[in-house]
């Protein structure tokens, strides 16, 4: 084994590098030193052979008074070379060399000696032991060069490791002296207890503190000098072990360490350390254990498992606290919300109830005179208050009253309000009157007015009972009379749309496939109008055509809004589109759902209860009362029925009151009895003014006749009707096609269409797109004229136009996104809905209502990573592995895997439900937003959880506080890139995305610093970033004798002990930036 230059020699990981750390050994003997040369002749003088043994420490003592401000002079060239690992030079210095509370090893090695200032390296004998290193460019050369002392012609035992020589007497050494090496070659002895020397030099450096340098014993089993490392020269007899020999790596030169579980005040002592207190490897003290962790004698660390534990309970506590909290919050105020509903609609009813006698009450006056009237009233009267008097009522318009009676007890407020009724029994306001008020209001109350639950509940379902008793009155909610309601003037009437398309064409691009051809006709607003066919023959295109939904197509000929070539996005804030799946949001009651789309995408200048009003009259039109307050379920959780889901997914529209309603196949998974609630539903929102276009499959005879228009369409996206249900039968009959009898008309069209049935002799069935088009006077396409009988000879079709190429196709495709998301046209629809902030509020509300339902989601998480937490801090412990790196670079991965895949989450989850409400206005940032805001709680959680395992069966020296602030940038960082994957991908590419790419970019970190491509890719990779944070902070908390294993490993692994802060500040602007990205993916990237 070779010793030779092993000062500065570094071993980490099994490999040996060397650093610039003798500059630290510069100033440790140059402090020294100069203390002994100031005056070498006064010091011979004071001190000889003869002198008291007392006076030993007070020179001892003076010598280093004098010395400890000369070390400011070599801080520059520290700074300079060893700036990397050492953030305060004098805190570093001060840590290793600080010898003014025990300097009795230097008193020991005087008198040992006589002669110590003579054995003491020089300046010089430093430099050229420093340069030699620095000329030394392989790892594996552990000598020094030849010099004045140690060489080839002279190698005295003082050359040999642990052994140091003296200067002739008569010659005077300056130990400031750089520049020449002096002569010391005599008086060899073993290096003194407290020092060590190394081989190929014959002088002594001081230990630094947290060595333990006593003189070295011979092992005669091994014949290695014990505790150290190095083996006595064969051949010389008299040659013994001498004292230490290197100062480097623990691994290089650990038995210079104090060991683990005792602390050694100074250089020369070692003291095991007692019960309630742990003594780490190098301790100058032991430190005291806390209360609740047990120590044991010679204990190296503190068990802190029960403070893991007890965080985890308290966090366990808290959040178990904080749902329950909430939950219990959320049900008191839906119970509330649940009993103010019940009362406002039993007072509507009761109002209604009791309007419904006072008219009866007018029918028997007609009938039977005044005294009828009289008799009716007073049953009503003990019918309405059995505690009180009867009153006799003189007259409908001035009952008698007993002023005694009146004093004492109030009449009730129902027969105040039956004596407003008698007064006009046409009069409205009873329906608005509040009910427990002391002074009945004779105006109804403006909805701008109504602030508290109960009112506005008491006007919502006031409303409604007003309206059930105008359908009451009109012929028993027939649909005649529902029709003859829409002259009522309380019935308000909404923007009309009406739209009108010609010679519209839809083309595939990339196949240059006709989805639909020559589509001309209107939908009308008022109006039902139902679109049927058979299969493939684009009735869900023709919608997305209507609401401007087609992306990757061609689209040719005008469609015009209101006779206006305008864009329909241009009012896509009052247009309704229902898609075929459901589309809701599973983890949240039907109200809900209805809720958050009224708050979103009605004007924001309506008032509450009107929203309110709208909310229960959708709820009540499609028969949801019974399960407002349920779960809409998903596939793993069963909630409301599928038809019942369906309507909800209707009633998500509704609730925004659309000028344009399209709705595709909203009946299909609906019974009969469904479906006309539903149709019903939307028949009294066509009353309103709403233009309602419907894909429908087969409906029943009943719903078709509940129709106004139909359009029918053949295979090729084709027209083969447009226009009232009442003349489609009349139509087709002047073909020659008659329904017969007992058979759904629109089954018999479309089974023609399809080819089941055979069209009648002489027509075709791709000749009845054509006969539309003549009998309307619409223009035939070139490559049909064929189909007519006068112009077959004459037509040769028109050739097909050129095919476009992939690249054509992608960036039209790429084009028509781009213009379809972020170039918005102007809004016409004169309906401002609540701006980023409020919708913001509103999301904020519902995730949090959601993440609240997903707590065994959350707590799964929390349980990964405290099993993750406690294996990494107890299987990462490997030796050579001072600072942790390994421990670390393991964590870096889990936590990247485990937050990454969390994350995923948040936006895969619900990613059609986004775009669904992305497609009717509502804001893509507030959306954005919220969900990184809910996401920040487990950002600042998920650290913490982590932490409360690792932490404390890891056991690092950095601080709980320092190890969470870098644990949360990283969290930050990777929810970021988790949200870029979450958004880009589907949910399984997503996940390998997020597996693999902390994987690559940590073995990217990992490389060696001699690949100075690796080492160039590696400084934008997050995982360096992390580690350096984590390794730097734990590094700076191992000083004195750790301090050239500190310098090592920082140089081999290319960290810088000033780049903390800056390694914080790139793993958050990564995530800032990775969420920007994820933010223009979200709102570039749409459903295809």
């Amino acid at each position: 084994m070779s010793y030779g230059g092993c000062v500065g020699m570094i071993e980490m990981s099994g490999t040996r590098i060397s650093v610039p750390c003798l500059l630290l050994l510069i100033l440790s003997l140059a402090s020294f030193g100069t203390v002994w040369c100031d005056d070498g002749d006064e010091s011979d003088g004071d001190i000889g052979e003869g002198h008291q043994a007392a006076a030993v420490p007070i020179v001892s003592s003076l010598i280093y008074t004098q010395i400890s401000n000369l070390t400011k002079v070599y801080n520059k060239d520290i700074n300079r070379e060893l700036g990397f690992c050492i953030n305060d030079v004098d805190a570093d210095v001060n840590a290793a060399f600080n010898f003014s509370k025990n300097l009795d090893f230097m008193s020991n090695c005087y008198k040992q000696t006589k002669d110590v200032r003579q054995r003491l390296c020089t300046a010089a004998e430093i430099k050229f032991y420093f340069t030699s290193f620095l000329d030394t460019r392989s790892a594996e050369v552990q000598f020094l060069k030849p010099n004045r002392n140690c060489n080839l012609t002279s190698w005295v035992p003082g050359c040999e490791p642990g052994w140091s020589c003296s200067v002739p007497e008569d010659e005077k050494v300056d130990l400031k002296n750089s520049k020449d090496v002096p002569e010391r070659t005599l008086n060899s002895q073993p290096c003194c207890e407290g020092f060590f020397c190394p081989r190929g030099l014959t002088c002594m450096i001081p230990c630094p503190l947290g060595a333990y340098c006593p003189r070295a014993t011979l092992n005669k089993a091994t014949g290695v000098c014990d505790p150290y490392q190095y083996q006595i020269p064969p051949g010389k007899v008299n040659h013994t072990c001498g004292g230490a020999d290197i100062w480097a790596g623990d691994t290089s030169s650990e038995g210079l360490f104090c060991s683990a579980g005792s602390f050694c005040p100074s250089t020369t002592q070692k003291i095991p350390c007692s019960k309630g207190h742990y003594c780490m490897k190098g301790s100058t003290k032991p430190k005291a254990c806390f209360k609740l962790s047990t120590c044991n004698p010679k204990s190296e660390i503190q068990n802190l498992h029960a403070f893991g534990f007890m965080i985890i309970g308290a966090l366990s506590f808290i959040l178990i606290i904080f749902y329950n909290f909430s939950d219990q919050v959320i049900t008191t105020r839906y119970a509330r919300m649940a009993k103010s509903r019940e009362a406002a609609a039993k007072h509507a009813r009761e109002t209604a109830h009791a309007r419904e006698r006072w008219k009866s009450a007018k029918d028997v006056a007609k009938a039977g005179g005044l005294a009828g009237l009289r008799q009716f009233s007073r049953t009503f009267s003990r019918k309405g208050n059995n505690t009180t008097k009867q009153a006799d009522l003189s007259g409908p318009s001035l009952p008698h009253k007993d002023p005694a009676a009146e004093k004492k007890k109030e009449t009730n407020n129902l027969t105040k309000m039956m004596h407003s009724i008698e007064k006009d029994p046409e009069n409205q306001e009873g329906f608005h009157m509040q009910i427990g008020d002391k002074n009945i209001k004779k105006q109804a109350l403006k909805a701008k007015q109504l602030h508290s639950r109960t009112q506005i509940f008491k006007y919502a379902y006031g409303q409604l009972e007003k309206e059930k008793a105008l359908e009451q009155v009109q012929q028993n909610m027939t649909f005649s009379g529902i029709i003859s309601m829409a002259t009522d003037e309380d019935i308000k009437t909404r923007p009309t749309l009406e739209i009108a398309f010609k010679d519209l064409t839809i083309t595939l691009k990339k196949k240059h496939k006709h989805l639909m051809r020559s589509v001309t006709g209107k939908i009308m607003p008022g109006r039902i109008s139902a679109v049927m066919g058979p299969s493939g023959a684009g009735k869900t295109t023709f919608l997305s055509a209507v609401v401007g939904k087609i992306i990757g197509c061609t689209v040719t000929g005008s469609i015009l809004i209101n006779g206006k070539d305008v864009s329909i996005q241009c009012y896509r804030k009052i247009i309704g589109f229902v898609p075929q799946d459901d589309i809701v949001h599973g983890n949240l009651t039907v109200e809900e759902n209805l809720r958050f789309s009224a708050r979103c995408r009605l004007a924001q200048d309506l008032p509450k209860a009107d929203k309110v009003l709208i909310i229960e009259r959708v709820i009540e039109s499609l028969g949801l009362q019974g399960v407002r307050d349920s779960l809409v379920g998903t596939v793993e959780k069963r909630g409301i029925s599928g038809g019942q889901r369906k309507r909800v997914n209707v009633g998500m529209e509704m609730v925004m009151e659309p000028s344009l309603l399209i709705l595709d196949e909203p009946t299909s998974g609906l019974d009969s009895s469904s479906s006309n609630l539903l149709l019903k539903a939307l028949r009294r929102e066509a009353l309103e003014g709403v233009n309602i276009c419907m894909v429908v499959h087969q409906p029943s005879y009943t719903l078709y006749k509940m129709f106004d228009d139909l359009i029918l369409l053949a295979k090729g996206g084709l027209i083969v009707y447009q226009g009232s249900v009442k003349k489609v039968e009349e139509y087709f009959k002047g073909l020659g096609i008659i329904v017969p009898d007992r058979v759904n008309p629109p089954d018999h069209f479309i089974d023609i269409l399809e080819g089941i049935e055979k069209p009648p002799e002489g027509l075709t069935i791709e000749q009845l797109p054509v006969r539309w088009m003549l009998y309307n006077g619409y223009r035939v396409p070139p490559d049909m004229m064929h189909l007519c009988d006068e112009m077959a000879a004459s037509s040769k079709g028109a050739p097909p136009p050129p095919q476009p190429t992939a690249g054509e196709t992608m960036w039209h495709e790429k084009r028509d996104s781009i213009h379809h998301n972020f170039l918005a046209s102007h809004d016409l629809s004169n309906r401002v809905t609540p701006g980023v902030a409020r919708q913001y509020r509103y999301y904020i509300g519902r995730l949090i209502k959601q993440r609240l339902r997903e707590a065994k989601v959350q707590a799964a998480d929390y349980l990964i990573l405290l099993v993750a937490g406690a294996c990494l801090g107890t299987l990462s412990k490997t030796k050579g592995d001072t600072f942790g790196y390994y421990g670390y670079m393991y964590s870096v991965i889990a936590i990247s895997l485990l937050c990454k895949i969390a994350a995923l989450r948040s936006f895969t989850s619900d990613k059609l439900e986004y775009w669904r409400e992305r497609s009717s206005g509502i804001s893509s940032l507030a959306y954005f937003l919220s969900k990184d805001s809910v996401d920040l709680f487990n950002t600042i959680i998920k650290p913490l959880v982590f932490l409360s395992m690792f932490y404390f069966f890891n056991n690092p020296r950095s601080t709980f506080g320092e190890n969470y602030v870098v644990f949360l940038c990283l969290v930050y960082c990777v929810s970021g890139m988790a949200y870029v994957f979450a958004v880009c991908f589907q949910p399984g590419p997503a996940q390998l995305w997020s597996v693999l790419f902390p994987v690559v970019l940590t073995l990217v970190a990992n490389q060696d610093a001699n690949d100075k491509v690796g080492k160039y890719v590696a400084r934008f990779c997050y995982p360096k970033w992390a580690l350096e944070a984590f390794v730097t902070v734990n590094a700076q908390r191992f000083s004195g004798v750790w301090l050239i294993t500190r310098c090592g490993a920082l140089m081999k692994l290319g960290f810088d002990v000033h780049d903390w802060t800056r390694c914080l500040i790139l793993l958050l602007l990564t995530g800032v930036l990775s969420r920007l990205v994820a933010f223009l993916c979200l709102i570039s990237l749409g459903k295809k």
